[in-house]
């Protein structure tokens, strides 16, 4: 047996030592944060502090390169970092017992400050998961590294005052595993019983009809096209990208919202069942994530139901900038502490923007802001769609930066003219001959004039357009392409009703969305 091969077979005992000991620690806290709140758990806490911390263009790379799984793969990388971090520490047992058990409870401060530090947090108690976690860890990794197994120490009898034999570290690694298992077991449960309860709380809402329906969409808005993507999108297939590495879950009983700040000279708290005994309105709107690239998927059409937002600003007092309101920035918090600042001129100007309870035709699903979430035609949705809101405050933009504005991104972020091919797919293999190129193009609150399209940079040719529906939708286009054999370049662009046509000139979604042609590279035979 070579010299490394000797070290690493010394190593595995306290290796394995210090992976039982962060299971331990893991489960515990888990259980923990049932009784704080499941926000305050270690993995969770370290991963929101991780998201609040990195650059803007680390998460447009994260978005781009993992999509919706970017919070799975952030939290599965976290696990991978603390089971290296456990099993370095069970290696430094072996040798130095109190000084990796002190490693431990150094990690469970870190656990602590990321749980505390977060937007949300309501203080000192979020600490409480990570520190019973350390502490229990601590405790293991001690007693199982006091075992001549784990030291990597030679015996030939048992030992004595110096810790467990052979057999002993067996049944205590396996011990340990067990209960943590349990204890693991027990957490998930107690959690899915809280999730059981807020489903419960949606499962009794009942929607009103709305006082205002969406306008009909007329004949011919909907293409119906293979590989188009449909008017409305459904919600399981709606785009999901925020922060929430745990989904809130909202008790509609509990839930309310205050309005108040600068201007507010009558605030106002209102509960679900006061939101919706007002007057309702219904409207078809497209979406769009900042974060989308050109030719992105982070864009989608649903049917709305909420209420006019502009009604209750009035209601509590709130004037526009332009008629002499001294607050130009209103600034939503949600209930996980994320803060989306839009601006007060735009969301009082006529347009739908809404308090929504409603998506397509459904109290709106937890992923999408349950019970409650802000929506702005118009607007991309860091600066205008705060989902599980609790509070509106009216303040200025010099007062203060909302949560992505101070992570770069542009405090006022109208949404840019895009277009996007859906068919044929980039790399399609397709037969010469007549094929149809289609796609969705929107300029929210402006309309869509024109889409043209061309191939290998020749002529750019009018494709037809869908019966145009609501102003703040997309469109379908499509065109009738005389495909010819070889390999070719689809370009398209749109003209939006100002009479902006968009640009070649490519940027990425940093700092207030990207711009640029979308073309598919396809092979005819």
């Amino acid at each position: 047996m070579s010299t490394r091969q000797r070290t690493l077979l010394h190593a595995a005992p306290g290796a394995l030592s210090g992976l039982v000991a962060g299971y331990a620690a893991l489960a515990v806290a888990e259980l923990a944060a049932v009784a704080v709140r499941p926000e305050a758990g270690p993995v969770t806490a370290v991963g929101g502090a991780a998201i609040d911390r990195t650059p803007a263009v680390v998460k447009d790379w994260a978005i781009r390169n993992f999509g919706t799984d970017d919070k799975l793969v952030l939290q599965l990388g976290i696990l991978v970092v603390l089971a290296v971090f456990a099993m370095a520490l069970g290696v430094l047992a072996q040798r130095l017992r109190r000084v990796a058990s002190a490693g431990v409870l150094l990690f469970g401060a870190v656990g602590a400050w990321a749980a505390t530090g977060r937007p949300d947090s309501p203080g000192a108690l979020d600490a409480v998961p990570s520190v019973v976690g350390a502490l229990v860890a601590a405790a293991v990794l001690y007693l199982l590294a006091g075992c001549p197994a784990a030291s990597g120490r030679p015996w030939k009898a048992p030992s004595t005052a110096s810790g467990m034999d052979r057999r002993g570290f067996v049944v205590g690694v396996a011990g340990v595993a067990a209960a943590s298992t349990g204890i693991g077991f027990l957490g998930l449960r107690l959690n899915a019983a809280g999730t059981k309860q807020a489903a419960a709380s949606r499962a009794t809402v009942t929607l009103p009809p709305p006082d205002s329906a969406a306008p009909k969409l007329p004949r011919g808005a909907d293409l119906k096209l293979p590989g188009l993507s449909p008017f409305t999108t459904a919600n399981r297939d709606f785009y999901r990208v925020d922060t929430a590495l745990t989904v809130p879950r909202v008790d509609v009983g509990t839930w309310k919202l205050r309005i108040h700040g600068e201007g507010v000279t009558r605030p106002l708290t209102v509960d679900f069942q006061e939101l919706l005994a007002r007057p309702l309105i219904e409207r078809d709107i497209t979406m769009t994530c900042v974060s989308n690239e050109v030719g992105g998927s982070y864009v989608g059409t649903a049917r709305w139901l909420g209420v006019r937002l502009a009604q209750l600003l009035r209601e509590a007092g709130v004037r526009p900038p332009s008629k002499g309101g001294p607050a130009d920035q209103l600034l939503a918090r949600s209930v996980d502490g994320m803060t989306i600042g839009t601006p007060v001129e735009t969301v009082m100007d006529g347009r739908d923007a809404l308090l929504a309870v409603g998506m397509n035709g459904e109290p709106l699903p937890f992923e999408h802001g349950f019970p409650v979430r802000m929506l702005v035609p118009g607007l991309f949705g860091y600066v205008s769609a705060c989902k599980w809101l609790q509070d509106i405050e009216l303040t200025t933009f010099d007062a203060y930066d909302a949560y992505w504005v101070k992570r770069d991104w542009a405090a006022r972020a109208p949404i840019k003219t895009e277009s996007r091919i859906d068919t044929p797919k980039p790399f399609a293999s397709l037969t010469a001959g007549t094929v149809a190129v289609a796609g969705v193009a929107w300029a929210q609150h402006k309309g869509i004039d024109g889409v043209e399209v061309r191939v290998d940079g020749g002529d750019w040719q009018r494709a037809e357009l869908a019966a145009e529906g609501p102003v703040d939708t997309w469109r379908q286009w499509w065109w009738r392409w005389p495909a010819k054999s070889g390999t070719h370049t689809l370009e398209v662009r749109a003209t939006d009703r100002t009479g902006y046509t968009q640009t070649d000139k490519r940027a990425r979604p940093v700092p207030d969305g990207a711009s640029g042609w979308h073309s598919v590279v396809v092979t005819v035979t």
